[in-house]
């Protein structure tokens, strides 16, 4: 696969996601998505969903596959007041990293990765 340069992928999210959007539909949506535990709030979700979206940039957008590690590592020092530890988060962040690849196939030239089906 080819390697995209921080400035492709950056030009790639502005034009068909923009932070506020992101930011905006997780905050909508996080209590329907199955890892969201009860007790946790917004303020514990939003660093993770955040810490996708910055990463997904700074990783030149390769797979959350290929990058899980490096994010594990890291996650302590972005996760702000979040009360989530990376096996909480985990899923948080790579939601939001999926919401963004599935925005971006055909700037990444990548077929696209599908929704996940919702529960019966």
């Amino acid at each position: 696969m080819r390697q995209y340069d921080k400035k492709e992928v950056g030009d790639a999210m502005a034009e068909v996601i923009a932070p506020g959007e992101y930011r905006e539909h997780f905050h909508r949506e996080y209590r329907f998505a199955p890892y969201y535990s009860a007790g946790r709030e917004w303020l514990d979700y939003e660093p993770a969903y955040r810490y996708g979206y910055e990463r997904f940039l700074n990783c030149c957008g390769r797979r959350f596959e290929e990058v899980e590690a490096d994010l594990a590592r890291d996650w302590s020092g972005h996760r702000a007041s979040s009360r989530l530890h990376w096996s909480e988060a985990r899923e948080a962040v790579r939601d939001g990293w999926h919401h963004i690849e599935r925005s971006l196939p055909h700037a990444l030239d990548r077929p696209p990765r599908r929704a996940p089906r919702s529960a019966p």
